[in-house]
Formats: C-alpha cells, structure tokens, sequence
C-alpha cells in the first residue's frame, strides 16, 4: 500500500515545478526549485534499500550546489552591478545557466547523475528522467540564446554519451546516458524552436514512460536478466524493441520526427557542424540501443524461477495491449504531423 506522505509529496513537487516555471521573478523561481528537490528527498528515500539512501544524499549535495550557484547569480544580476569587462559581465548569466544544466545532469555537468539513478527504483528513475527535467529546461528556455557556450555544452553532451554508454551492463546508467544524449538534442532545439523542444520532450517522456514500466513489471535491473525475461512473452520482446526503436530515433516511429525537425531547423540556421557531430553521437548510442534489443530478441533461456509472476496472462496481455496502442498512435501521429 503507497503511504500517505509520498502521494502528499508528490502533489508538491507538482506544484512546486509550476511554480517555478510561472514564477515572474527569478526569486520566486528559485523558491519553487528549492521546494522542488526538498519534497522529491522523501518521496526517493526507501528505508529498505540502503542504496537509495545514498543515492537521494548524492541527488541533495549536488542541488545544493546548483541552488547556490543559482542564488549568488540573482544576487549578482540584481545588484546591477556595472563591470567594465564584457567577458565578467556575462558571468553571472553563464553561472546561472550552469546551475540549470547541472541540476537538468547534462555534461559538463553529469557526473552525479548515472550513479544517481544507479541506487534508485523504476519509478523513482522515471520521475528523475522525466519530470525533474521540466523546471530546469523551462527556465533556461527563458534565458538562452544561440551562442559557443550552449554548442559546446552540446557537443560534449553527445560525445560523453555516447562514449559512457558502451559496454554498460546496467540498464539505469544506460538510460541516463542516453537521457543526456536527448537533452543535448533538445538543447539544440530550445536554442531555435520553442515548440519543437516541447514535442521532443514530450514525445521523449511517453517512450522513456513506456521503456521503464516495462522494466519496472519484469524488475529488470541489468542487461544480463534480460535474456531471461523477454522469453516469456514474445509480443513484450516485440514492443519493448518498437519502443527502443522509437527512442534511437529511426523511421517511421515517432521518434524520428523532433530530430528531423531539429537537423532541419539547425541547417536553416547555417549550423552545420553540429548537426553532424550530433548524428555521428547518435549512431553511437543507436548501437548501444540494437545491442540491448539483440540480447532479448536472439537469445532464448530457460524461464527464471524468480519471474513466476509473468506467467498471469491477464498481466501479460494487459502490457502487451499498452504497448501496442502507445506504438500504434505513436506512429499515426507522425504521419499525421508529417502530412501537415
């Protein structure tokens, strides 16, 4: 039975991200941040799971730092202090910026955030993949604009997760990699399109939504316990690859379609280098992707006695069903968009 306190801390951290994002001043954005990571702390703590513990001081200590990073940046902008240097004069903006990065766990900036979501539950980690990121990208949307300093945080967000996510056996850091691989993507579209970045990531947060439900029904924690999972049912090996598919961002699903849209509104804008390096960092975590997929469609194992509860087959149709119509209207809806 889910206790009470969590469903009321989770009502405000709802609150608190709107608060944060419709907040006309940046003190009261800030306010709405704090209230953000001080009622996600109880709804992360798990007094069964000493991991968790660790991982939710880890998550504390690094928003600590990106609210104070934050907060002196207000000090500063609202002193209307007057520096002679131009260079000193953008600091606090990029001092504030960094904060928003550090707490969205994009690299530079990422180090806390695969072992994190390493000690952390299913669902914990969807909320951390998903919902923790609004606030954060909404208040650097107000803010940003097409400079060196957000292309290279860019790059090195691609190139870094690209490069962490190979040979990883965990499916949680996988999936963290591959969280700051989609935020270097949607970075890039927050730069020039406002509406393009809020269908990437709401299409990123429905397929990331379906991908962990998924793992979270079979308690899939490594790469290793897939192969004797998936077995089990077929039509879950099936969608369970549409939804992988989907995220790596290949034709016809309706993945494809924000980058499409980001490569496209880049090329309009003369950015080519990015872009490509961008596709180049892609493929890279595409391979990762395939070879997940490959360890639970090509092997076939023994049934694990420890999954005996897959064999409801209420349960099993009732995932299989889920799946089918998120990949169906998935699919209709870019063709939809793509006919408009």
């Amino acid at each position: 039975m889910t206790k009470f306190y969590k469903l009321l801390f989770f009502t405000i951290l709802i609150m608190s991200t709107m608060i944060s994002i419709s907040a006309y001043s940046w003190m009261g954005m800030w306010i709405g941040l704090e209230i953000n990571v001080l009622s996600i702390i109880p709804i992360l703590i798990n007094q069964k799971n000493k991991t968790s513990s660790e991982s939710t001081m880890k998550y504390f200590f690094t928003q600590t730092i990106a609210s104070t990073s934050i907060m002196l940046s207000i000090i500063t902008l609202m002193s209307q202090l007057n520096f002679s240097s131009p260079v000193i004069k953008e600091l606090p903006a990029l001092i504030m910026n960094s904060g928003f990065i550090m707490k969205m766990g994009m690299a530079p900036f990422h180090f806390w955030f695969p072992e994190v979501l390493e000690g952390m539950s299913w669902m914990n980690s969807t909320i951390m993949l998903t919902w923790q990121k609004i606030a954060p990208m909404v208040l650097l949307m107000f803010s940003i604009e097409l400079s060196l300093f957000y292309v290279m945080i860019i790059i090195i967000s691609m190139i870094i997760s690209g490069l962490m996510a190979i040979n990883q056996i965990s499916l949680r850091k996988i999936l963290a990699f591959s969280s700051i691989n989609h935020m270097g993507w949607m970075l890039s579209s927050m730069m020039l399109s406002q509406s393009i970045w809020m269908m990437y990531f709401i299409i990123y947060a429905i397929t990331t939504i379906n991908i962990t439900m998924i793992f979270n029904f079979t308690k899939t924690f490594f790469v290793s316990q897939m192969m004797m999972i998936w077995n089990i049912n077929p039509m879950i090996k099936l969608f369970f690859s549409l939804n992988f598919l989907s995220l790596a961002g290949i034709p016809p699903f309706i993945g494809f379609l924000p980058k499409w849209l980001t490569i496209q509104i880049m090329v309009n804008n003369k950015m080519y280098i990015t872009p490509m390096i961008m596709i180049i960092m892609t493929l890279i975590m595409t391979y990762v992707y395939l070879m997940m997929m490959m360890s639970s469609m090509i092997f076939n194992s023994m049934t694990a006695s420890w999954v005996n509860f897959m064999n409801n087959l209420k349960a099993k149709k009732l995932l299989s069903m889920s799946n089918f119509f998120m990949i169906v209207s998935l699919i209709m809806v870019t063709l939809i968009i793509s006919y408009q």
